[in-house]
Protein backbone atom coordinates (compact mmCIF):
# COMPACT_ATOMS: atom_id res chain seq x y z
CA UNK A 1 0.00 0.00 0.00
CA UNK A 2 2.88 2.34 0.80
CA UNK A 3 4.23 1.96 -2.75
CA UNK A 4 0.84 2.94 -4.18
CA UNK A 5 0.89 6.18 -2.16
CA UNK A 6 4.45 6.95 -3.23
CA UNK A 7 3.56 6.38 -6.89
CA UNK A 8 0.44 8.54 -6.59
CA UNK A 9 2.42 11.33 -4.94
CA UNK A 10 5.06 11.19 -7.67
CA UNK A 11 2.41 11.45 -10.39
CA UNK A 12 0.65 14.32 -8.61
CA UNK A 13 3.96 16.19 -8.16
CA UNK A 14 4.85 15.78 -11.84
CA UNK A 15 1.39 16.99 -12.89
CA UNK A 16 1.57 20.00 -10.57
CA UNK A 17 4.95 21.01 -11.96
CA UNK A 18 3.78 20.70 -15.55
CA UNK A 19 0.67 22.80 -14.88
CA UNK A 20 2.71 25.99 -14.54
CA UNK A 21 3.67 25.83 -18.22
CA UNK A 22 7.12 27.23 -17.41
CA UNK A 23 10.46 25.51 -17.82
CA UNK A 24 13.93 26.56 -16.72
CA UNK A 25 16.76 25.51 -19.00
CA UNK A 26 20.47 25.83 -18.26
CA UNK A 27 22.43 26.27 -21.48
CA UNK A 28 26.19 26.04 -21.98
CA UNK A 29 27.86 28.48 -24.35
CA UNK A 30 25.70 31.60 -24.00
CA UNK A 31 27.96 34.61 -24.49
CA UNK A 32 26.12 37.44 -26.22
CA UNK A 33 22.75 38.80 -27.38
CA UNK A 34 23.24 37.09 -30.75
CA UNK A 35 23.43 33.74 -28.88
CA UNK A 36 20.21 34.63 -27.07
CA UNK A 37 18.49 35.46 -30.35
CA UNK A 38 19.49 32.11 -31.90
CA UNK A 39 18.17 30.14 -28.94
CA UNK A 40 14.96 32.17 -28.80
CA UNK A 41 14.37 31.69 -32.53
CA UNK A 42 14.76 27.90 -32.32
CA UNK A 43 12.66 27.49 -29.17
CA UNK A 44 9.83 29.59 -30.60
CA UNK A 45 9.57 27.07 -33.45
CA UNK A 46 8.49 24.40 -30.95
CA UNK A 47 4.72 24.04 -31.01
CA UNK A 48 3.05 25.69 -28.02
CA UNK A 49 5.96 27.88 -26.95
CA UNK A 50 4.64 31.37 -26.18
CA UNK A 51 7.55 33.15 -24.57
CA UNK A 52 11.31 32.73 -24.21
CA UNK A 53 13.40 34.80 -21.78
CA UNK A 54 17.16 34.39 -22.05
CA UNK A 55 19.55 35.40 -19.27
CA UNK A 56 22.89 35.46 -21.09
CA UNK A 57 24.98 36.19 -17.98
CA UNK A 58 23.36 33.38 -15.99
CA UNK A 59 23.17 30.89 -18.85
CA UNK A 60 19.48 30.33 -18.13
CA UNK A 61 16.47 30.27 -20.42
CA UNK A 62 12.90 30.46 -19.13
CA UNK A 63 10.34 29.03 -21.56
CA UNK A 64 6.59 29.54 -21.20
CA UNK A 65 4.16 27.35 -23.13
CA UNK A 66 0.48 27.87 -23.91
CA UNK A 67 -2.05 26.95 -21.24
CA UNK A 68 -2.48 23.21 -21.07
CA UNK A 69 0.68 22.65 -23.11
CA UNK A 70 3.94 21.04 -22.14
CA UNK A 71 7.53 21.12 -23.27
CA UNK A 72 9.34 17.79 -23.29
CA UNK A 73 13.05 17.68 -22.57
CA UNK A 74 13.87 16.05 -25.95
CA UNK A 75 12.08 18.94 -27.73
CA UNK A 76 14.04 21.52 -25.75
CA UNK A 77 17.33 19.65 -26.25
CA UNK A 78 16.83 19.48 -30.02
CA UNK A 79 15.99 23.21 -30.26
CA UNK A 80 19.03 24.14 -28.17
CA UNK A 81 21.33 21.85 -30.15
CA UNK A 82 19.93 23.14 -33.46
CA UNK A 83 20.87 26.63 -32.26
CA UNK A 84 24.43 25.40 -31.66
CA UNK A 85 24.41 25.09 -27.87
CA UNK A 86 24.28 22.40 -25.20
CA UNK A 87 21.36 21.86 -22.82
CA UNK A 88 22.87 21.14 -19.40
CA UNK A 89 19.67 21.10 -17.29
CA UNK A 90 15.91 21.05 -17.84
CA UNK A 91 13.47 21.64 -14.99
CA UNK A 92 9.72 22.34 -14.96
CA UNK A 93 9.02 25.41 -12.82
CA UNK A 94 6.49 24.90 -10.02
CA UNK A 95 3.15 26.64 -10.30
CA UNK A 96 3.03 29.91 -8.32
Amino acid sequence: MKNVWIAALALWTAAALAESGRYALVVDGLACPFCAYGIEKHLRRVEGVQNVDVDVAGGRVLVTVAEGGTLAEPQARKAIEDAGFTLRAFEPEPAP
